[in-house]
């Protein structure tokens, strides 16, 4: 599909319509008198000569096909490199390779190590579909419910990964091939030795491994993705050297290749590759559609907050819409294929109305409502400004209306934290669910170093020259279709046919700038979110070799000099930047939590009940298998009242309180870590003054978990301590409690 795009690019409608008629045109000099037998003959033959027949059937000349092989190379070329330097910053920091099956299970912290146990007890099972029947029938994660994980957790990845690792290892083994090499490590102090297997017969090591992979898959798809809208392999090469240059603020995958971004963000890289030949192409095929649905929903299954991502797409579709950039008919295609992916990834989610409830889904439909009442908005209002205006306005009211809706309807509350969320950062509103997200440095507002490090590898610059570009060329179509009276209006569809390539060409333009300003109002509120406006930022810096954009820098020669010239600035900062990652050696090490979960596996009963931190308590359930009571999963309702009645414990209620809350869990025992009761990222932020804000009667004692630190009698029995950790037994529920 590549090669038939970049065959378009460039080309008038009317050359195009041409060779869409005659996609097999007879070479130079040949009679065309025997045309229907050669082209029978070439249907004939499809399998000797199938390369032959692919360019004939795509339309290429020798010499684009040649083009396309070096792009594909390239492309292969980056995909590697990538997979290479994440694989190696991973080993450098944690020294992986040599790291035991308990230490590799640590090095998974807090969510990552939930999504990692579920893999775990699909490969440990008896069969594929028994581990398969555990997740969807989960008693360990929220003593004591049962709940499908598949549906709560987004756990496809870990899936697929599962039945991967099964069918490889099965295969390996059949045929009598060694998976994995294993050896005993002298950790020395005095610590006992253990074994290190190395190879994709183990467990964690094939899990990374198919991360680091996947994501070695988007860099190619970068490379092409930069090529393919700056219409130059150049703009592929600076897409590619931006990422590299910006690594560690593009994506964190090298260190948490578990979280849920690492398997579904290389999926939107598709999926916006796909849009962009969508937009480009004036009558896209059926074929595309599809494509662009199962790459919507690759981005989806994987990662709760893809709805949020997708909704500032649509955004900016739709404003790329009403400023005429983009046909009714194609606008509608798209919505078409975005909810008919959404009603997909509803199924396969097992009803999870977060998917129904969300601002993306009521989005969809209010913009389609939209465009399907757009001649009644023409007849009422005014063709221009008033116009797009109220269009936007009824956007806004619709959705939020209808989301408001759905919501009561089904009676659905686990995105409430998003709404309190965005409210703080507008207001001065916080509550104790709030305060857990915005103490945590990624969900602050971005700092200040960010845009520094921008513009210290000219990306900033770069970004703003061309958005200023792209905004120019559109106040100038803006103000021309003002000066006409608005004549255009409501014929877009008639424009497109007399200008189609120009309109695409401007339109995707258009998008692409909307959508780094979407990513950028996200990124700036919450600083997690620059992992799509960074490699987002990457991908506007091809344009610099555009020549729709770039044309006054007159031939193609002296334009390249200047790209290459920018890049030679660029990699100033930028090989430092690599250079300092490059420097990263480090080796994973936590023996407080290996002595706590060396002992809870040999002191406590298989039935035992844990609470605690969430960070810790999805270490207990990976290593140890023992049922907890909350995880680091905090995007349910009921998952958030749990943790808040454990998190009682780092508050300033009484000893008696916060027993009962634990009893009611049918907690057995409860891990005390003294750092969560002194931690302060800022102030207002540690756990104490977090807890001050729901229980203000109390402000000013002295918190519970600084008294069980000391003595925690009568309340708890301490049956475990280090430096660390303290494990508080907790009584038994007595006839009086319920």
């Amino acid at each position: 599909m590549v090669a038939k795009n970049r065959k378009q690019t460039g080309k008038s409608p009317a050359t195009q319509a041409d060779r869409d008629k005659s996609p097999l045109v007879s070479p130079p000099g040949k009679s065309n008198i025997r045309r229907p037998g050669r082209e029978g003959k070439a249907f004939t033959s499809s399998h000797p000569n199938g390369l032959s027949g692919i360019r004939h059937k795509l339309g290429l000349t020798p010499s684009a096909v040649v083009k396309l092989g070096i792009t594909l190379l390239l492309a292969a070329l980056t995909g590697y490199l990538h997979w290479y330097h994440l694989s190696q910053l991973f080993e450098n920091d944690r020294h992986f390779s040599h790291l035991s099956n308990l230490e590799k299970e640590m090095a998974f912290r807090t969510e990552m190590g939930l999504y990692y146990s579920y893999y775990k007890t699909i490969i440990e099972a008896p069969s594929f579909l028994d581990g398969l029947y555990m997740v969807m029938n989960d008693r360990l994660t929220e003593y004591p419910l049962v709940i499908n994980t598949l549906k709560r957790f987004n756990l496809y990845p870990e899936v697929v990964l599962a039945s991967w690792y099964r069918m490889y290892t099965g295969v390996m083994g059949y045929l009598g091939i060694p998976t994995k090499m294993c050896w005993s490590i002298n950790r020395g102090e005095g610590l006992t030795p253990v074994d290190s297997c190395e190879g994709m017969g183990d467990p964690a090591y094939f899990y990374v491994t198919c991360v680091f992979l996947l994501n070695g898959v988007m860099m190619s798809l970068f490379f092409i993705y930069g090529a393919y809208l700056s219409g130059s392999r150049l703009g592929g090469i600076v897409t590619t050297m931006c990422f590299f240059f910006n690594h560690g603020e593009s994506t964190r995958v090298m260190w948490t290749p578990p979280l849920r971004e690492s398997f579904a963000y290389p999926f939107l890289v598709l999926q916006m590759l796909l849009l962009t030949y969508i937009l480009r192409t004036r009558n896209p095929s059926r074929t595309a559609m599809v494509a662009l649905g199962i790459s919507n929903l690759c981005f989806m299954l994987p990662w709760q907050f893809a709805q949020f991502v997708l909704l500032t797409q649509v955004a900016s579709l739709f404003a790329s819409y009403i400023l005429g950039y983009l046909s009714p008919a194609k606008m509608q295609s798209i919505l078409v294929t975005h909810m008919i992916t959404l009603g997909v990834c509803f199924i396969l989610m097992f009803g999870n109305s977060m998917l129904l409830t969300s601002f993306y889904a009521s989005s969809l439909v209010s913009i389609w409502a939209i465009i399907a009442l757009r001649d009644r908005f023409t007849q009422v209002f005014k063709p221009g400004i008033i116009i797009w205006v109220m269009q936007g306005l009824a956007w806004v009211g619709s959705t939020i209306l209808l989301k408001f809706m759905l919501s009561t309807v089904l009676g659905a509350s686990d995105d409430a934290h998003i709404s309190g969320l965005i409210k703080s950062k507008f207001t001065s509103y916080k509550d104790f669910h709030t305060l857990m997200y915005t103490c945590a440095a990624e969900f602050d507002f971005m700092e200040l170093e960010t845009p520094l490090r921008y513009l210290k590898t000219l990306l900033l610059p770069i970004n703003i020259l061309v958005v200023a570009l792209i905004a120019a060329k559109t106040i100038q179509d803006i103000v021309r279709f003002l000066r006409d009276g608005g004549k255009a209006s409501g014929k877009t569809e008639d424009v497109d046919e007399a200008a189609g390539s120009e309109i695409a060409a401007k339109g995707e333009l258009v998008y692409h700038s909307l959508q780094l300003v979407a990513f950028a109002v996200l990124a700036i509120l919450i600083m997690r979110l620059k992992l799509f406006l960074t490699p987002h930022m990457c991908i506007m810096a091809s344009l610099i070799c555009s020549k729709q954009l770039f044309a006054w820098i007159g031939e193609k020669f002296k334009h390249q000099i200047v790209v290459f010239a920018v890049m030679a600035i660029m990699a100033i900062q930028g090989v430092a930047n690599l250079q300092a990652q490059w420097a990263i050696i480090g080796e994973f090490s936590n023996l407080p939590q290996e002595e706590l979960l060396d002992w809870i596996q040999d002191n406590t009963r298989p039935d035992s009940v844990f609470a605690g931190a969430m960070p810790t308590m999805a270490s207990v359930k990976l290593s140890t298998g023992r049922p907890i009571v909350n995880h680091p999963h905090y995007e349910d309702a009921g998952l958030r009242e749990r943790t808040k009645l454990v998190y009682s414990m780092y508050s300033r209620m009484s000893g008696e309180t916060v027993k009962r809350n634990l009893m009611k869990l049918g907690v057995d025992f409860f891990v005390l870590e003294d750092s969560w009761c002194t931690r302060r990222t800022r102030p207002g932020c540690s756990m104490p003054e977090i807890w001050d804000i729901e229980d203000p009667q109390n402000v000013g004692k002295t918190p519970l978990c600084t008294h069980m630190s000391r003595n925690s009698r009568p309340h708890f029995t301490t049956v475990f301590s280090n430096d660390i950790y303290k494990v508080l037994k907790v009584p038994k529920v007595t006839k009086d409690l319920r």
